[in-house]
């Protein structure tokens, strides 16, 4: 199946995404069909903080149909911030969108995780991941999300981590297993890579290694979009 990404959001991201991709496809010994677009990172921030999900939907619209004119069959946005519009996107999207949230609860509860702290924006944060958690609890930081936000968002624009950003965002984590009950800690912003180089000194779960793995079965035929998430 031909892939088709939105990318740009942030830049960092997308070359993860296409990295991992790229790697999975291969050791499964299939052949990768991919197109990416560029979507503006700093358009999404400022839908997002206005909770403009609309406008948003109708950007990534726009940009998936391009997708589909590449040849692409199905569509993902590589920023789980950027699926605070999933539902308003799919609804008017020309191409099937593989969500990168859907598949997470699913794969907590394989994990046999019953809380999990998520660090990602705000309203990933704020709303637990959109609220689509239901078999497994999400937790999010005590501290103030709108400044700790604002510290991913600033790693994500940039494509670049401080080793200040890099430990106010392991502490961030650390806190939620250690106060909180956390039995794992969320990658739930797919630049947190740029700070989580090394072992924290407790569990993490990478969402972006989640969805591409999804984009990967896809990508081979060793799943459909009919087939479970």
């Amino acid at each position: 199946m031909h892939i088709g990404l939105i990318g740009g959001i942030g830049p960092a991201a997308t070359i993860v995404y296409y990295d991992r991709l790229t790697r999975r496809v291969r050791e499964a010994g299939g052949r990768l069909e991919l197109t990416i677009v560029h979507a503006d990172v700093y358009d999404l921030i400022a839908n997002v903080n206005a909770d403009r999900r609309d406008a948003q939907a109708a950007v990534f619209a726009g940009l998936i149909e391009r997708l589909r004119a590449a040849g692409a069959e199905c569509a993902a946005i590589t920023s789980l911030g950027g699926h605070f519009c999933f539902p308003e996107t799919e609804r008017i999207s020309s191409l099937p969108l593989v969500s990168g949230v859907a598949p997470l609860d699913a794969h907590f509860a394989a994990l046999g995780l019953a809380r999990v702290g998520l660090l990602g924006t705000e309203v990933v944060m704020r709303t637990r991941l959109f609220g689509q958690m239901v078999r497994t609890e999400a937790v999010s930081p005590t501290a103030d999300l709108v400044a700790l936000g604002k510290v991913y968002q600033d790693v994500a624009t940039s494509g670049l981590c401080t080793d200040d950003q890099r430990a106010t965002l392991i502490e961030a984590g650390r806190r939620m297993v250690a106060d909180q009950g956390a039995e794992a800690v969320i990658l739930a912003g797919t630049d947190l890579n740029l700070a989580f180089t090394s072992d924290p000194g407790y569990p993490v779960v990478d969402a972006l290694e989640v969805h591409v793995a999804v984009l990967a079965d896809l990508a081979t035929g060793a799943r459909t979009l009919a087939g479970p998430a």
